[in-house]
């Protein structure tokens, strides 16, 4: 399945690059800031397809002895610099946008619709192109790209209608207020880029997994008497690791393994964890916690 979303990807990719090429001229040409902004908006969406490209190829390289979890987290601190260079775009529109408020300029509706209809076109090409291995993919960095390319069709829309309210009013600050909109999905999607990715990069809590109910799991597994020191977090979007200390009856290694097995298991299984650390205690901890109390 990998090679098949590559392909996917790379062919959105060519197709998106294309398209915002074409969006740019034609906003320069006719003077048009919200088809300016679309393509700015296109342009995040290439960027994250190939981002989502890019981490699949790196996932597959091996890890080292001084990267031993291998280069995962470059997927996280691209999606990082994307939602920078977002907030720096929309920036920009705002401002340009409030000058044509108060000084309005003649835009050419012609053009504007044409170029937009085309954008509209090649984003609904581009959802039934990736659909199928996107739209209900575990991967959150696949997810997030297929649901970039359902905004910028949005954004398409709004600049047809500014086009068409344009062509037979010469309503030509619509122009701006649709950019303002647009500018507001490329806030509302580095907001959530930002969140997540610093999120990981903070070694949070993967979203969706409570600790008590980790806990609760483990202890329910009749030989781990307590679990202390227990930590979780995201190695990329869709890698999640655990360490812990687990209390258990004081009994030979080799009667362990059966235990670790299920642990295991049982992680994978209802969490999604598919590294971890789970250290044997027999006797109790003295500063046995829910959280390792880390300090400099």
């Amino acid at each position: 399945m990998s090679f098949e979303v590559q392909k996917r990807l790379k062919i959105a990719i060519l197709i998106t690059g294309s398209i915002c090429l074409l969006e740019i001229i034609g906003g320069w040409i006719s003077h048009s800031l919200a088809l300016l902004s679309d393509a700015a908006h296109m342009f995040s969406d290439m960027f994250a397809l190939s981002l989502s490209a890019f981490a699949l190829y790196i996932s597959s390289r091996p890890s080292t002895s001084t990267k031993t979890y291998g280069y995962h987290r470059v997927e996280i601190f691209a999606s990082f610099c994307n939602g920078l260079l977002i907030v720096v775009m929309g920036l920009f529109i705002l401002l340009e946008a409030y000058d044509r408020i108060h000084t309005p300029r003649e835009v050419d509706a012609l053009i504007v619709s044409i170029v937009a209809a085309l954008g509209l076109a090649t984003n609904l090409w581009i959802l039934y192109i990736l659909k199928p291995p996107m739209a209900h993919s575990h991967d959150l960095n696949l997810k997030s790209a297929f649901y970039h390319v359902i905004g910028d069709s949005l954004a398409s829309v709004g600049v047809i209608v500014s086009g068409i309210v344009i062509y037979f009013t010469q309503w030509y600050a619509i122009d701006s207020i649709i950019s303002i909109g647009i500018a507001g999905l490329l806030f509302w999607g580095a907001k959530t880029i930002l969140s997540e990715s610093l999120h990981i990069l903070l070694e949070g809590v993967p979203k969706g997994i409570s600790l008590k109910e980790v806990e609760d799991e483990l202890t329910s597994i009749p030989d781990i008497k307590g679990i202390h020191e227990l930590h979780i977090w995201c190695i990329c979007s869709n890698i999640y690791a655990l360490s812990t200390h687990a209390l258990v009856n004081d009994q030979k290694v080799n009667q362990m393994n059966s235990v670790l097995d299920e642990a295991n298991s049982l992680l994978k299984e209802k969490f999604n964890i598919t590294h971890s650390t789970i250290q044997f205690e027999s006797n109790p901890c003295d500063q046995a916690t829910a959280l390792c109390d880390i300090k400099h």
